[in-house]
């Protein structure tokens, strides 16, 4: 083969073997250094991305300042694409647009003219419709840029210098703020108040030493453009000691009583207040706020104002601690991550401004050097026009003589010393700068010139005096930018929990066979007479019937039982709160029920003490005792209350202390008081002891908690809608597991007793049918009698309805847990 051809077997000269996995470790490491320093995050120095300030940079540079006329956006976006930022005009607009954006800008940098988006998250116009142009704050982080403040290098195809950061005369970082993903990382700075920012920095220049405490003197917190109020100063210094924190910033309203009405004046930063409104409005339609009337939105170009109406009735608090909750609050995550010399790093409020300072000094210092240098030139020049001057017969024969000017310039400089500078300086000039007039000019610019050498070199020398500087030009943007404070900072009173938002109030709880389940509150049913039919409330599907009615509060935890033993913990507040007509809510959306588990029985924890216990009582006659601290943890899926037979169900619960009676009462009229102390306290997988030694067909239909002082009556109700009050004190104690008393007569009339409660006089009952009638009566309206009577009417029922339960409303207001359901409905 010839030396000239390539053998196609030799190895490659230029391959490299690499494991793949470091290559592609190496590839992706390159890559996101590339995201994070080029693209991503901002410089700690002058707060911009490169996209910000190239697109500054490129408005400098076509001479599109704040007092020009303002140039299509898409040539702003063409020139700054074409020289400098090569990654799609769609990225180079938006920013554009948000630059120009007062509510997403505490400073906008951008003044535009046309329509560059809203509030409610529209769009800007096409960049071919809309105009900008530099604002007047913007050119103050341009300015001083000729004057080698800064480093610059190449743009991305060599043809131009962009510069590396621009000289910054405010601290832009913290100004404005800045948010970006980067790869593994990402930023989120919330915007800040001028004023307060000079205020901080010029105390860091004065006190080097000062702490994070110190700078919050000035920095009171961020001020976002939208306003709004942020909830607390422990997470404002967080964010400010570590450079991460979680604000909770609230909109601004005022609830107005009289009106009835909450009307909405800002909202918290970077809301979409059309998007707010909408979700207001969902909210009410889906019934998860109650109480709101009207929703509109009267904002204009002055500010926001969105105008809440509310229902005549209608518990204010809670509409206004709903709206906080889903709404009118939101969190701000603070991350203040920014590149330090190229780097990211997390840095504190502190951190943050020393850095934004040692750029100053950098800039002052090379500014002043560029300065000095300029005015030592001109000096120069200047040294070379007053020796011209005193010799200016000589010199203007020397150059009327010179053949040309190159040879006037070597005269010059051979004859009179000047230097090359100065005799090409000369030698341009023109005749009327030689009168006596120009001479005295020249003298007085000479002795400025030298005063101004004077003054950089002493900047120069000092730097103390260096930092004076700053801190007057810091004074200087001050006093044209600064304005009042936007972000108010109010007090946390506490985390608005979901409790908080529910008004406590006595509540009335209906359960259907279907386990259909809803609350209404006890002022919905006006005391009747006794007798009368009531009122709807509740209506079940067909075939499906009232079970059971309770009392609880809004705010109590309750125990619920169901007839196969298990046990649940519901706050009453999650039950849906509906209308007297609303069939309900599946009880399997709250708790999670078998197929055959119905609710049963319910007691409050509220004020569960260490010596009492949780008292069962099933169908079949069966009671235990069980101590209640075995009911504290209860999961979600709930917890075994009592082991039953086969066929038994657990009907009735009260909460005991040990040292009283417990009444049984079956539904063939029977009852039996005997000693809570002959039932033994026992676990919760016990089956328990016998109660009571029933009849054939009869089974337990309630149990009362009482003692031998106890003043009340017991009140029983039949099926049939009768019932009478007798004092428990004639129901004499015998021991457990007897046959008991005649308590009330259970024949055609009366139907089969259904339940059984201890009441006064003053009590108030709410008896609901099992077609979902509901009547509200006093209990001293029904007749006080000895036990074996027939008892009085106490609702009128439709044919084929029935009592389904019945609950006591305490006249005293007390302990509105007390909550026992009513007895199993089965027809007999």
């Amino acid at each position: 083969m010839s030396s000239d051809v390539p053998d196609p077997d030799a190895p490659a000269d230029r391959v490299k073997h690499v494991r793949i996995e470091d290559e592609m470790e190496q590839s992706y490491i390159d890559y996101a250094m590339s995201v994070i320093a080029g693209r991503a995050l901002p410089d700690v120095r002058d707060g911009l991305k490169p996209v910000h300030r190239r697109i500054l940079y490129a408005m400098h540079e076509m001479g599109v300042s704040s007092n020009t006329a303002h140039r299509k956006s898409s040539s702003i976006v063409g020139e700054t694409m074409g020289d400098y930022h090569p990654h799609g005009d769609s990225a180079i607009y938006d920013t554009l647009v948000r630059m120009a954006q007062d509510f997403s800008m505490r400073y906008p940098l951008v003044d535009g003219q046309g329509n560059f988006g809203s509030m409610d998250g529209d769009p800007a116009a096409a960049m071919r419709y809309t105009e900008a142009r530099m604002a007047p704050i913007a050119e103050e982080l341009l300015a001083d840029i000729e004057k080698d403040t800064v480093n610059f290098s190449s743009n991305y195809d060599d043809r131009l210098q962009e510069p590396d950061v621009l000289p910054a005369k405010v601290p832009s970082l913290l100004l404005n703020g800045s948010s970006g993903i980067a790869v593994g990382m990402s930023t989120n700075i919330p915007p800040h108040n001028l004023g307060e920012l000079v205020d901080a920095t010029t105390h860091l220049i004065q006190n080097p030493d000062a702490t994070v405490e110190d700078l919050m003197e000035h920095v009171k917190g961020p001020d976002f453009p939208t306003g709004g109020n942020i909830v607390g100063r422990d997470a404002i210094y967080s964010a400010y000691a570590t450079g991460r924190g979680r604000l909770r910033v609230r909109a601004e309203y005022e609830v107005d009583r009289e009106e009835g009405r909450i009307v909405i004046s800002e909202l918290p930063y970077q809301e979409n207040k059309a998007r707010v409104v909408e979700r207001i409005a969902d909210d009410v339609n889906e019934g998860k706020i109650e109480g709101i009337s009207d929703l509109r939105d009267e904002s204009d170009r002055n500010g926001v104002r969105v105008v809440v109406e509310l229902k005549r009735g209608a518990n204010v608090d809670v509409v206004e601690n709903r709206l906080l909750d889903h709404h009118l609050e939101s969190t701000f995550g603070v991350i203040n991550l920014s590149l330090v010399d190229g780097q990211p790093k997390v840095l504190s409020l502190k951190e943050t401004l020393q850095h934004y300072v040692d750029h100053r000094r950098e800039v002052v210092r090379r500014r002043s050097e560029h300065d000095l240098q300029e005015a030592e030139d001109r000096a120069h020049i200047l040294e070379g026009r007053l020796k011209a001057l005193e010799n200016v017969e000589d010199v203007v024969e020397l150059i009327r003589n010179s053949e040309d000017r190159d040879a006037a310039r070597a005269g010059l400089h051979d004859h009179f010393d000047f230097s090359e500078e100065q005799a090409a300086h000369i030698v341009r000039m023109q005749l009327g700068s030689l009168t006596s007039m120009e001479a005295a000019e020249i003298e007085e610019e000479y002795e400025d010139v030298q005063d101004t050498i004077d003054y950089l070199e002493s900047v120069l020398a000092s730097a103390e005096k260096l930092d004076s500087v700053i801190v007057d030009e810091l004074q200087e943007m001050k006093d044209e930018y600064d304005d009042d404070r936007r972000t108010s900072i109010i007090e946390d009173e506490g985390q608005v929990t979901h409790e908080d938002l529910i008004p406590e109030e006595d509540c009335v709880v209906v359960i259907t066979e279907d386990d259909y389940i809803k609350r209404m509150t006890v002022g919905d049913f006006e005391p009747q007479n006794r007798g009368g039919k009531g009122i709807i409330g509740a209506d079940p599907k067909e075939g499906d019937r009232v079970s059971k009615v309770f009392r609880a509060n809004s705010h109590d935890y309750l125990l619920c039982f169901t007839n196969q033993g298990q046990v649940y913990r519901l706050k009453t507040y999650e039950i849906p709160e509906m209308s007297r007509t609303a069939r309900g809510k599946s009880a399997i959306n709250l708790i999670d029920l078998d197929a055959e588990e119905e609710l049963t029985a319910v007691v409050s924890t509220d004020d569960f003490d260490d010596d009492e216990c949780i008292t069962m009582v099933t169908h079949q006659g069966y009671v235990k005792r069980t101590c209640c601290d075995q009911f504290e943890n209860i999961l979600s899926t709930g917890i075994r209350a009592a082991k039953l037979e086969d066929g038994d169900e657990l009907v009735d619960v009260d909460v005991t202390d040990g040292t009283g009676d417990l009444v049984i009462a079956t539904e063939q009229g029977m009852t039996i008081r005997f000693d809570e102390s002959e039932v033994s306290e026992m676990g919760r997988s016990a089956r328990g002891v016998h109660g009571i030694k029933l009849q054939d067909d009869d089974r337990v239909a309630a149990m009362v908690a009482t003692t031998d002082a106890d003043p009340r009556s017991l009140l029983t109700v039949t099926k049939n809608g009768y019932g009478k009050r007798t004092r428990l004190s004639e129901y004499r104690p015998q021991s457990r597991y007897g046959q008991g008393l005649i308590d009330i007569k259970t024949d055609e009339r009366n139907g089969r007793a259904c339940t059984a409660k201890a009441v006064t006089e003053d009590d108030d009952l709410v008896i609901m049918s099992e077609r979902g009638q509901i009547m509200r009566i006093r209990s001293g309206d029904i007749s006080q009698v000895g036990r074996n009577t027939m008892g009085v009417t106490i609702m009128e029922l439709e044919d084929g309805d029935a009592v389904a339960s019945v609950t006591v409303v305490p006249a005293d207001g007390g302990d509105a847990a007390e909550a026992t359901d009513a007895a199993d409905t089965d027809e007999q």
